[in-house]
């Protein structure tokens, strides 16, 4: 009797053994076949601006910072301190020895960079201009502030109404001679002249100021001296306009020579303020940097960016025809009665 309570104790434990391995395959399998958990990857997004350290690249900055933590992507904001495109494609090399997933770049010299951008195609890094235009063969989208060509006759338009007539002579100070944005708006609005005020004077080439105040002013101080028939000064580039207005100041004559330009209203107050400085156009350069990194995001993501979508801290966006290329907005004009009321 106690041998068969044996044997049946020993059949109920092989049994027990049975179904527990039994349960342990069809859970392992389970498991095997179960789908994958996803996978979420954080981009390494490349902001390049033409330099760092000026206001406006660092509001630029400030903006496409925000925008990745919003996004929940590492931006990566780096520059050569001074407006040097042989700096940038060193920089753009090693970016792509260390990976990242996309680089949007505002070159200085569209051609020069056309090759290290290439490269970086070829790695698979998605390419994106912004504030300024790259090779368009290259970029997925390219990021504008602005229409070019509203803005460059817009400048033109400011000139004439500063000056309170649309005879005289005037001149530009520019940034680089090679950046693409600041000579089309040039272009653009040299064109619209010749046609709408043909009796305005250019005394000069466009002149560059490397993107330094400190160079501009000492240029416009030798405009003064050069022409003394001088009645206004454009200033392209956000140094550019200030420079002018500082020489203008220093010479008290802004009641003969009306200056007006791309300027940022927080640094342009004081000259606003005094007269120096007629009128300053820009747009807010936080949102430019914002748009920017919530592009690339877009484009990593292989989502279509299309006319009329709404971008967070920006507003709505136009999108041209050709699919790539990004207006962000109507620029500001900011006077010595406005100037006030913006902190950018």
């Amino acid at each position: 009797m106690v041998k068969r309570k044996k044997i049946v104790a020993g059949m109920m434990i092989i049994v027990m053994l049975l179904a527990s391995f039994l349960l342990a395959g069809t859970y392992s399998k389970q498991i095997t076949n179960a789908a994958p958990a996803k996978q979420t990857k954080k981009y390494k997004i490349v902001i390049m601006p033409k330099l760092v350290g000026i206001p406006y690249f660092n509001a630029a900055e400030e903006g496409a910072k925000k925008a990745g933590k919003d996004l929940g992507v590492e931006v990566i904001y780096t520059g050569p301190t001074k407006a040097d495109a042989a700096e940038q494609v060193k920089m753009i090399e090693d970016l792509i020895t260390k990976g990242v997933d996309c680089i949007a770049v505002a070159p200085n010299d569209p051609a020069a960079l056309t090759p290290v951008l290439k490269k970086a195609q070829q790695k698979g890094i998605v390419i994106l201009d912004w504030d300024t235009p790259a090779d368009p063969k290259l970029v997925k989208y390219s990021v504008h502030q602005i229409d070019d060509k509203v803005y460059g006759e817009h400048i033109w338009d400011l000139l004439v109404k500063a000056m309170g007539t649309d005879k005289g002579e005037y001149a530009i100070i520019t940034g680089g001679l090679s950046a693409k944005n600041l000579n089309t708006w040039i272009d653009y609005g040299l064109k619209y002249a010749k046609k709408k005020y043909p009796n305005l004077k250019l005394v000069t080439d466009k002149i560059p100021s490397d993107e330094k105040q400190q160079v501009a002013y000492q240029k416009a101080l030798e405009l003064i001296k050069a022409y003394p028939n001088l009645k206004g000064i454009i200033g392209i580039s956000t140094p550019a306009p200030l420079g002018a207005a500082q020489a203008v100041q220093e010479k008290k004559l802004q009641n003969k020579i009306a200056v007006v330009g791309t300027a940022l209203p927080k640094d342009s107050k004081p000259y606003l303020k005094d007269g120096s400085l007629d009128y300053a156009t820009l747009w807010d350069p936080a949102k430019l940097g914002y748009l920017t990194v919530w592009v690339a995001k877009k484009a990593l993501d292989g989502q279509k960016i299309k006319n009329g979508d709404y971008v967070p801290n920006v507003g709505k966006i136009q999108v041209k025809p050709d699919g790539k290329t990004i207006i962000m907005g109507p620029p500001t004009d900011f006077t010595k009665d406005n100037v006030d009321k913006f902190n950018f």
